[in-house]
């Protein structure tokens, strides 16, 4: 059974074209990953059929009586309202039934003897729909659920309105899965999971019984929890039964078939061009030309698509440094409350380092007590002599309205025009791209921007907060190697083992040092 039918699907942003002809069918049940490079229209296409954009031209067409969830990562959270109050909100329609059937019990007093049997089945059948959809139960589902994302790290009672952008997509995240909608909608979930709760959230999807698109660029996740890929490609969307490892299988064959037959008709259609400049003033073999130029006329001439450009990644170093690049005396971070137990820390010359361990136990804010961006609570972070830091961090916290050929400018007035082109060209990004601004971008493309800042300055200390979010396998590893051999320092947060393993040369494990109880 089709839950969603999409019929010549056309969009673009000015003359940038997105989709071209669109369509295709979402069946009941099928666990689907979205994939595509950076920029191909993931991200559009979910708020085309969800409604939030119009499409140019086509129709989406969802089955009658169809709930779908999708995880909106921009959605407002009411300050005053505690991530259990956001978390309940998803048993909004059964509190609802609850209250109408306390109206209906209300009346039941001054019930004539018909109307009372009425009320009564009434009441009965919503009684029935209430503890078949577990309404009694709805407190232990709440902390079941924001158990296996870590939300109860934060404190169920803490006010939404005073966590972070990560943070605020955790409680939203937990309450479209408690909400179980007939499909899930989910763009890049695991972006603010730490390894646990991605296991968890892997293990949730393989048991969910309806329909779900998941775009992720996290691809052993992907691999583990779907069962068709959709492909896209060039303003088309190709559908491929299995997972990611096997649609790569499929697609790299029919890409080398493609190839294989237009060099064979690129050769066929050079004889033939061939022949008919020789023979077609000749009066004795002119008929034999005419026949050559109809077959060339008529044959239907294979294209291949335009290679789209790969990120070339390579880090400037700065001089230097001195041996020690970082050590911390006796310092505790945190904000409000202490997040560590006094910390002595070192880091040296030519260390490569990841930091990890559970979300909201404070890697990012010790970044940011390193680099003096918030104060410790207490003790000292002492920096080292002739360090030259890049910083790329998580959440930026304002949307730009440059274009990306301003941003860079602005960064770099000295660089000549085709200089800036030629830094954010190297870093994938179109000539479209980087005519464009860069609110109007993909989560990937505007990390790509960010990038090329860290790119286009030299550096001896590289501090990375989750830089891999949004970017596709493609520029995932490039980075990788770009990091693999820079002659510089790294200290990164990554939610991804599968990155840095291969770089570093040390981990932290930041749960050894947190005031919070696991």
């Amino acid at each position: 059974m089709s839950i969603l039918t999409v019929t010549n699907l056309s969009h673009g942003f000015g003359d940038r074209a997105i989709f071209d002809d669109v369509s295709f069918r979402l069946l009941q049940g099928e666990h689907i990953g979205l994939i595509g490079a950076n920029g191909e229209g993931k991200s559009t296409f979910m708020n085309i059929i969800t409604g939030k954009l119009e499409p140019d031209a086509g129709t989406v067409t969802w089955s009658k009586r169809s709930r779908v969830g999708y995880l909106d990562q921009h959605a407002d959270l009411k300050k005053g309202m505690s991530i259990r109050d956001v978390l309940r909100t998803a048993f909004q329609y059964l509190y609802d039934m609850e209250e109408e059937m306390n109206v209906l019990y209300a009346k039941m007093g001054e019930a004539e003897p018909e109307e009372l049997d009425k009320i009564m089945e009434e009441t009965g059948q919503i009684q029935d729909a209430l503890t078949n959809n577990d309404f009694y139960t709805i407190d232990a589902k709440v902390e079941e659920v924001a158990n296996g994302l870590g939300l109860d790290d934060y404190g169920l009672d803490r006010d939404v309105h005073d966590l972070s952008g990560g943070q605020r997509t955790k409680v939203l995240l937990a309450k479209l899965l408690l909400e179980k909608p007939d499909i899930l909608l989910l763009d890049e979930p695991t972006n603010y999971l730490d390894v646990e709760h991605i296991e968890w959230l892997k293990t949730y999807l393989l048991e969910y019984d309806h329909a779900f698109i998941l775009i992720s660029h996290d691809i052993p996740f992907l691999n583990s929890v779907v069962n068709v890929i959709y492909h896209m490609e060039n303003q088309q969307i190709t559908r491929y039964p299995g997972d990611y490892n096997e649609f790569l299988r499929v697609y790299e064959m029919k890409k080398q078939q493609l190839k294989a037959a237009y060099k064979k008709q690129q050769k066929e259609i050079a004889d033939l061009k061939d022949f008919v400049a020789r023979n077609k003033a000749n009066a004795a073999t002119s008929k034999m030309a005419m026949s050559r130029q109809k077959k060339l006329d008529k044959m239907d001439v294979i294209e291949l698509d335009a290679e789209k450009p790969k990120p070339t990644f390579q880090f400037q170093t700065a001089r230097t440094p001195g041996k020690y690049l970082v050590e911390t005396n006796e310092l505790v971070i945190g904000y409000d409350e202490p997040l560590s137990r006094p910390l002595n820390l070192s880091m040296e010359r030519g260390e490569k380092i990841a930091l990890y361990g559970a979300n909201g136990i404070g890697k990012t804010t010790l970044l940011r007590s390193i680099l003096g961006e918030i104060p410790a609570v207490s003790g000292s972070v002492q920096l080292g002599e002739h360090l030259h830091i890049g910083y790329f961090e998580q959440e930026l916290k304002k949307e730009s309205q440059n274009t990306c050929i301003e941003e860079i400018w602005n960064e770099f007035p000295h660089f000549t025009q085709q200089e800036v082109r030629s830094a954010l060209a190297k870093c994938g990004l179109t000539r479209k791209h980087i005519e464009s601004k860069v609110q109007v971008l993909s989560g990937g493309e505007k990390a790509k921007v960010r990038l090329c800042k860290l790119l286009s300055k030299p550096t001896n200390l590289l501090v990375l907060d989750e830089p891999t979010n949004h970017l596709d396998p493609d520029a995932k590893a490039e980075l990788k190697r770009a990091l693999s051999e820079y002659k510089g320092s790294v200290l990164l947060i990554s939610h991804e083992p599968e990155f840095y393993e291969g770089i570093v040369t040390d981990k932290w494990n930041c749960e050894d040092w947190t005031t919070k109880v696991f």
